[in-house]
């Protein structure tokens, strides 16, 4: 062999041995070479439970919770374990099958070189690192980026490997999730293959599929993916009222409004038409403490505005106006925002020199409780009313506060006749302060309400007395914290600024109509499903009950009272009924047993809206066993029959196999966690499991079928159940050895029941129930 060609053969290895080294499922699981599958599948139980990113917080467990699910899918495939123990082959994290391994060994004969030799799955997300520190799990993106969808939008991709259409969009997809994040806006990747639970939850049924997430609530993408069209997504995810354009005939009621709304105002002057994106996730960002505005420089009309404030037409600028809006309070100039410079900027001008105390929020901020003597931050407070007899005494205070402003100390003002129970904490209702404005210096002591203060003796007028003794008290409370000698116990503040409730209630009310018009104009059959259900079934009812009543029997002997032999009839049994005992609810009430099919018609209303108290007894079976295990079943379950709050349902296996997969998620111990592109979990046998279901609290306890040979097999024979005259079953009974072989899957159902009834089950919670495909 020449040497050239021995070399790149050598390197070849060299590089194979590397790749061998570094994923060996064996080591993953720390099992042995010779270990058998069920050794393997209890090392993959036991580890996935205790990597499971839902509950250990660990920064890598997510990592290596993946590396287990690919060592257990290789390991529990025989074939693809004796493809690993021959060749090395590590299977999606190699990517090269055993006829390619065969071209290799066939390498140094002819020096046949087969393109797809370096072939690797794309978009798998172990080289697709662009993606990486985008990644969600169902418990971070709960936790985490729920609540900070409150402050940003996100924009969301669903992604899968083997995705042909995840590949298209790929480019478009990274230099928009540069290009928005770098502006203010968040983004998530999630892989469906791994996040399963939360594809599921974010309603993502293939991929890929683009989102966004603003305020807790999701807005499916229905566009081609280009970049205008998710710039445009984002922006329509904004509120549209977050920006009022400003011009020279409204800029002084738009500045004046800092009395209304209790925050200072913004302005951004700038030569481009629209408001850019980026200040409208500035504003979306700091909407509870600033109002912003946006003058187009370029605009007939603006040129007041421009004028008053000596503004620079050509450089991007930022002015904040507090209590005075002839000037402003700050200002800052960039040829180019950056989200940086503007978020510093903004962070340093969140509140009015004197800021009202409106709510209990803003009282925590301003008036932060004391960590230590280091940090201690003090409140001046003027209590003070409403009206011309009180601005003269609230200017004079807003300019001792701009005169004297510290770090470690924060000057606010209150309305006593909003705030009662505050202002007579602190003013002890004392008859000098009545009708007149009131002083207080306090300092929190914990977040339960407990203050120390100290209140000017005399009322505040705004005269140069009052502020020298002001001056002075607050030099002494420099070197002596104890001048605060008072303590007191003051309650939550009201919000003054909260809408009504009839406000929130058209809001929410809109909201639901556009989502459900949303959901209609796009065809999005699976999330309308439960309105039209419900819609069809209201429509039933009304005209149900019209036709009945039409057609009813109006003949006098209804209404006529009864004879005295029944009503003494009628008096015992309802004397006999009082004394009987709980236990005797379970008495069937009817001569059969009342089984329904679960789809996704009733679905919603035969478990996500069951009535508090309420389960549903679920059957899981297949076409093959449907009629043997609803003989059974019916069998089992008919001495709890005449429970008003059980009922009773089979789910079909040969349909909704991945409803159940995912629900057994979060069992403790049941089946281990599928791949969803894995073959196999196709052909486990979940017939005879038993699932009972309470809809409102979120929880499941599950029945696992009777193992053949145990006790009792000859349980499920139809001999027992020809006994049960009463009890109706669809199909023909059968008694072959396979029935009864299925049937025995049931047995010592009743005493799960008991149990079930008793309380005493494990319960599996949920976050929330999946949709029924």
């Amino acid at each position: 062999m020449e040497p050239g060609r021995a070399g790149c053969l050598l390197l070849l290895l060299l590089l194979g041995a590397a790749a061998l080294g570094e994923f060996d499922p064996y080591r993953v699981l720390g099992v042995g070479r010779s270990s058998s599958q069920a050794d393997i599948k209890k090392a993959y139980k036991r580890l996935a439970r205790e990597w499971h990113p839902d509950k250990n917080k660990d920064p890598g467990a997510e990592d290596k919770f993946i590396q287990i699910s690919k060592a257990y899918e290789i390991l529990s495939n025989e074939e693809k374990r004796a493809n690993f123990d021959h060749y090395g082959d590590a299977g999606e994290s190699q990517g090269f099958s055993q006829q390619q391994h065969r071209q290799f060994h066939r390498f140094h004969d002819g020096f046949y070189f087969d393109e797809s030799f370096f072939h690797f799955p794309f978009n798998s997300e172990r080289h697709d690192t662009s993606d990486e520190k985008y990644l969600l799990h169902f418990s971070h993106y709960i936790n985490e980026i729920v609540p900070d969808s409150f402050k940003k939008p996100y924009l969301i991709k669903i992604t899968s490997d083997w995705c042909f259409s995840c590949i298209h969009i790929e480019p478009v997809w990274k230099e928009v999730a540069q290009e928005l994040e770098a502006l203010g806006a968040g983004i998530g990747v999630v892989h469906a293959g791994y996040e399963r639970r939360l594809a599921h939850h974010l309603g993502a049924h293939s991929t890929p599929t683009l989102l966004g997430l603003i305020n807790g609530k999701i807005t499916f993408f229905h566009n081609a993916v280009i970049r205008e069209n998710l710039w445009q997504f984002v922006e329509n995810l904004l509120p549209g009222n977050l920006v009022e354009k400003i011009t020279d005939k409204n800029y002084i009621r738009f500045l004046s409004d800092w009395r209304k709304d209790n925050k200072p105002h913004v302005l951004l002057f700038d030569h481009m038409p629209i408001v850019p994106l980026l200040y409208k996730l500035t504003a979306f960002a700091y909407r509870d403490y600033l109002t912003f505005g946006y003058v187009y420089v370029g605009l007939r009309g603006t040129e007041e505005l421009s004028s008053q404030y000596n503004i620079n037409v050509y450089t991007p600028t930022m002015m904040v106006f507090k209590e005075h809006i002839d000037r402003p309070a700050d200002v800052v100039q960039a040829r180019e925002m950056k989200k940086q410079l503007i978020d510093d900027f903004l962070s340093q001008n969140k509140f009015l020199m004197v800021t009202r105390l409106t709510s209990q929020r803003l009282f925590q901020e301003l008036c932060p409780v004391k960590k230590s003597h280091r940090q201690r931050k003090y409140c001046v407070v003027l209590l003070t009313g409403e009206g011309e007899k009180f601005a003269e005494a609230y200017e004079a205070f807003l300019t001792f506060a701009v005169a004297n402003t510290k770090d470690t100390l924060k000057f606010v003002h209150i309305y006593s006749e909003r705030q009662p129970e505050f202002a007579d904490a602190l003013l002890m209702d004392e008859e000098k302060y009545h009708g007149r404005s009131a002083v207080v210096i306090l300092e929190r002591r914990n977040n339960a309400g407990k203050i120390a203060y100290k209140a000017l003796e005399e009322a505040w007028q705004g005269s140069k007395e009052d502020n020298f003794i002001l001056l002075d008290l607050l030099d002494q409370l420099r070197t002596d914290p104890g001048l605060l000698s008072s303590e007191t116990v003051v309650a939550d503040l009201n919000d003054e600024l909260a809408p009504m409730f009839l406000i929130r209630w058209f809001y929410s009310t809109v909201d639901y109509i556009s989502d459900c018009w949303d959901s209609l104009f796009h065809s999005n059959w699976r999330e309308m499903m439960p309105l039209l259900s419900l819609l069809f079934s209201a429509l039933f009812i009304l005209f149900g009950t019209v036709i009945v009543q039409a057609f009813s029997d109006s003949s006098d002997t209804r209404d006529a009272p009864p004879s005295g032999k029944e009503e003494t009839t009628a008096k015992t049994e309802k004397n006999d009924a009082s004394f009987s005992k709980e236990s005797n609810s379970r008495i069937p009430k009817k001569g059969f047993v009342e089984v329904t099919e679960l789809t996704d018609i009733n679905y919603t209303s035969n478990l996500v809206r069951l009535r508090p108290g309420h389960m549903n007894v679920v059957l899981i079976l297949s076409n093959s066993t449907k009629t043997p295990l609803l003989q059974k079943f019916a069998l089992e379950v008919y001495t709890f029959t005449g429970s008003s709050s059980l009922h009773f349902s089979f789910l079909s296996l040969d349909k909704h196999r991945e409803w159940l997969e995912y629900l057994l998620e979060f069992a403790q111990d049941a089946a281990p966690i599928p791949n969803q592109y894995d073959k196999h979990f196709l052909e486990r046998d979940y017939t005879g499991y038993v699932l009972a279901l309470n809809g409102h609290k979120k929880y499941f306890c599950l029945f696992k079928p009777h193992r053949s040979g145990d006790e009792g097999g000859t349980l499920g024979s139809c001999e027992d159940y020809n006994a049960l005259q009463h009890v109706e079953a669809r199909g023909k009974s059968s008694c072959s050895p396979g029935s009864r072989s299925i049937k025995n899957k049931l047995h010592k159902l009743s005493f799960w029941m008991e149990r079930l009834l008793e309380g005493s089950l494990q319960r599996f919670y949920i976050p929330s129930w999946p949709t029924l495909d």
